[in-house]
Protein backbone atom coordinates (compact mmCIF):
# COMPACT_ATOMS: atom_id res chain seq x y z
CA UNK A 1 0.00 0.00 0.00
CA UNK A 2 1.47 3.41 -0.94
CA UNK A 3 1.31 6.23 1.04
CA UNK A 4 -1.79 8.03 -1.01
CA UNK A 5 -3.62 4.75 0.29
CA UNK A 6 -2.86 4.04 3.82
CA UNK A 7 -5.11 5.81 6.33
CA UNK A 8 -3.09 8.28 8.34
CA UNK A 9 -1.93 7.52 11.93
CA UNK A 10 -4.43 10.70 13.05
CA UNK A 11 -7.11 8.95 10.94
CA UNK A 12 -6.60 5.01 12.72
CA UNK A 13 -6.40 6.36 16.54
CA UNK A 14 -9.59 8.57 15.50
CA UNK A 15 -11.52 4.63 14.50
CA UNK A 16 -14.03 4.25 16.82
CA UNK A 17 -13.35 1.01 16.72
CA UNK A 18 -9.87 1.06 17.57
CA UNK A 19 -9.35 -1.75 20.24
CA UNK A 20 -6.71 -4.69 20.05
CA UNK A 21 -8.74 -6.82 17.91
CA UNK A 22 -9.47 -4.46 15.31
CA UNK A 23 -7.32 -3.79 11.70
CA UNK A 24 -7.10 -0.27 12.76
CA UNK A 25 -4.72 -0.85 16.00
CA UNK A 26 -3.03 -3.53 14.16
CA UNK A 27 -1.79 -1.05 11.39
CA UNK A 28 -0.42 1.52 13.90
CA UNK A 29 0.67 -0.88 16.18
CA UNK A 30 2.70 -2.68 12.60
CA UNK A 31 3.53 1.30 11.66
CA UNK A 32 5.49 1.75 15.17
CA UNK A 33 6.13 -1.49 17.01
CA UNK A 34 10.04 -1.61 15.56
CA UNK A 35 11.03 2.40 16.60
CA UNK A 36 9.27 1.72 19.60
CA UNK A 37 11.16 -1.35 20.55
CA UNK A 38 14.52 0.10 19.71
CA UNK A 39 13.22 3.60 22.00
CA UNK A 40 13.52 1.04 24.57
CA UNK A 41 16.16 -1.15 24.04
CA UNK A 42 18.40 1.46 23.55
CA UNK A 43 17.16 3.10 26.99
CA UNK A 44 17.06 -0.45 28.99
CA UNK A 45 19.95 -2.59 27.41
CA UNK A 46 17.91 -5.71 27.69
CA UNK A 47 15.60 -6.99 25.38
CA UNK A 48 13.32 -8.50 27.56
CA UNK A 49 12.89 -5.58 29.53
CA UNK A 50 12.58 -3.38 26.36
CA UNK A 51 9.54 -5.64 25.25
CA UNK A 52 7.96 -5.71 28.27
CA UNK A 53 8.02 -1.60 27.86
CA UNK A 54 6.89 -2.01 24.76
CA UNK A 55 3.87 -3.88 25.06
CA UNK A 56 2.97 -1.58 28.29
CA UNK A 57 3.47 1.47 25.97
CA UNK A 58 0.85 0.16 23.28
CA UNK A 59 -1.34 -1.05 25.89
CA UNK A 60 -1.46 2.51 27.62
CA UNK A 61 -1.76 4.02 24.20
CA UNK A 62 -4.80 1.78 23.17
CA UNK A 63 -6.61 2.62 26.71
CA UNK A 64 -5.24 6.36 26.18
CA UNK A 65 -6.32 7.20 22.59
CA UNK A 66 -8.81 9.59 23.69
CA UNK A 67 -6.58 11.78 24.84
CA UNK A 68 -4.65 12.16 21.80
CA UNK A 69 -5.03 15.81 20.18
CA UNK A 70 -4.00 16.12 16.20
CA UNK A 71 -3.72 19.78 17.12
CA UNK A 72 -0.43 19.50 19.84
CA UNK A 73 1.60 17.44 17.33
CA UNK A 74 1.35 14.46 15.37
CA UNK A 75 0.57 10.84 16.72
CA UNK A 76 4.40 9.68 16.30
CA UNK A 77 5.38 12.40 19.22
CA UNK A 78 2.47 11.32 20.78
CA UNK A 79 3.05 7.58 21.04
CA UNK A 80 6.96 8.28 21.51
CA UNK A 81 5.98 10.88 24.51
CA UNK A 82 3.68 7.91 25.94
CA UNK A 83 6.86 5.29 25.97
CA UNK A 84 8.98 8.13 27.41
CA UNK A 85 6.54 8.39 30.26
CA UNK A 86 6.56 4.62 30.41
CA UNK A 87 10.11 4.30 30.76
CA UNK A 88 10.50 7.10 33.50
CA UNK A 89 7.34 5.37 35.31
CA UNK A 90 9.31 2.37 35.14
CA UNK A 91 12.44 3.53 35.99
CA UNK A 92 11.01 5.47 39.29
CA UNK A 93 9.60 2.42 40.60
CA UNK A 94 12.21 -0.57 39.59
CA UNK A 95 10.24 -2.46 37.57
CA UNK A 96 7.98 -2.79 34.22
CA UNK A 97 4.07 -1.52 35.07
CA UNK A 98 1.77 -4.25 33.73
CA UNK A 99 -1.58 -2.14 35.08
CA UNK A 100 -2.51 -1.03 31.29
CA UNK A 101 -2.37 -4.69 30.13
CA UNK A 102 -3.71 -6.05 32.63
CA UNK A 103 -7.21 -4.04 32.48
CA UNK A 104 -7.04 -5.08 28.50
CA UNK A 105 -6.92 -8.26 29.47
CA UNK A 106 -3.68 -8.96 27.28
CA UNK A 107 -1.41 -12.00 27.92
CA UNK A 108 2.11 -11.70 29.24
CA UNK A 109 4.88 -11.78 26.52
CA UNK A 110 6.40 -14.93 25.76
CA UNK A 111 9.62 -14.34 23.94
CA UNK A 112 11.75 -17.00 22.44
CA UNK A 113 15.77 -16.22 21.36
CA UNK A 114 14.79 -15.51 17.95
CA UNK A 115 12.47 -12.69 19.09
CA UNK A 116 15.23 -12.15 21.62
CA UNK A 117 17.91 -11.36 18.71
CA UNK A 118 15.31 -9.38 16.64
CA UNK A 119 15.16 -6.59 19.66
CA UNK A 120 18.51 -6.65 20.40
CA UNK A 121 19.12 -6.06 16.98
CA UNK A 122 16.80 -3.14 16.99
CA UNK A 123 19.27 -1.30 19.32
CA UNK A 124 21.60 -0.98 16.72
CA UNK A 125 19.75 -0.34 13.88
CA UNK A 126 21.87 0.95 11.12
CA UNK A 127 19.04 2.07 8.44
CA UNK A 128 17.05 3.72 11.38
CA UNK A 129 20.87 5.41 11.96
CA UNK A 130 20.84 6.17 8.10
CA UNK A 131 17.13 7.97 7.80
CA UNK A 132 17.79 9.58 10.91
CA UNK A 133 21.06 11.75 9.54
CA UNK A 134 18.78 12.18 6.43
CA UNK A 135 17.09 14.57 8.28
CA UNK A 136 17.57 18.21 8.31
CA UNK A 137 19.71 19.49 11.09
CA UNK A 138 17.32 21.00 12.93
CA UNK A 139 14.95 17.99 13.09
CA UNK A 140 17.75 15.52 13.81
CA UNK A 141 18.97 17.52 16.57
CA UNK A 142 15.11 18.00 18.16
CA UNK A 143 14.80 14.00 17.95
CA UNK A 144 18.24 13.82 19.61
CA UNK A 145 17.28 16.07 22.18
CA UNK A 146 14.07 14.69 22.88
CA UNK A 147 14.66 11.02 22.41
CA UNK A 148 18.03 10.29 22.89
CA UNK A 149 19.13 12.92 25.64
CA UNK A 150 15.35 12.81 26.81
CA UNK A 151 15.28 16.55 27.40
CA UNK A 152 11.71 18.02 27.60
CA UNK A 153 10.52 20.60 24.87
CA UNK A 154 10.95 23.12 27.50
CA UNK A 155 14.66 22.55 28.32
CA UNK A 156 15.70 21.71 24.67
CA UNK A 157 13.73 25.19 23.61
CA UNK A 158 15.68 26.95 26.19
CA UNK A 159 18.99 25.72 24.87
CA UNK A 160 18.23 26.48 21.13
CA UNK A 161 17.01 29.74 22.12
CA UNK A 162 13.87 28.94 20.49
CA UNK A 163 10.05 28.14 21.83
CA UNK A 164 8.82 24.49 22.81
CA UNK A 165 6.00 24.87 20.24
CA UNK A 166 9.15 25.11 17.51
CA UNK A 167 10.73 22.04 19.07
CA UNK A 168 7.77 20.65 18.86
CA UNK A 169 7.17 21.18 15.41
CA UNK A 170 10.11 20.20 14.77
CA UNK A 171 10.25 16.48 16.61
CA UNK A 172 6.72 16.33 14.81
CA UNK A 173 8.21 16.93 11.04
CA UNK A 174 11.13 14.78 11.83
CA UNK A 175 9.18 11.92 13.17
CA UNK A 176 6.87 11.83 10.28
CA UNK A 177 9.92 11.74 8.18
CA UNK A 178 11.84 9.16 9.39
CA UNK A 179 8.52 7.10 9.42
CA UNK A 180 8.56 7.50 5.83
CA UNK A 181 11.66 6.89 5.01
CA UNK A 182 11.58 3.65 7.25
CA UNK A 183 8.54 2.60 5.47
CA UNK A 184 10.35 3.57 1.72
CA UNK A 185 7.66 6.38 1.28
CA UNK A 186 10.48 8.94 0.76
Amino acid sequence: MNREQARSDEDLLAEKRFDRSTAAFAEFYERYEAAILAYHRRRVGLPEVAADLTAETFAKALASRARFKPSRGDAAGWLFGVAHNVLVDSARRGTVEQKAREKLQMMPLELDDEDLERVNALGENDRLHAALERLPEEQREAIVARFVQDETYDETAERLKTSSSVVRKRVSRGLTRLRDQMMGWA
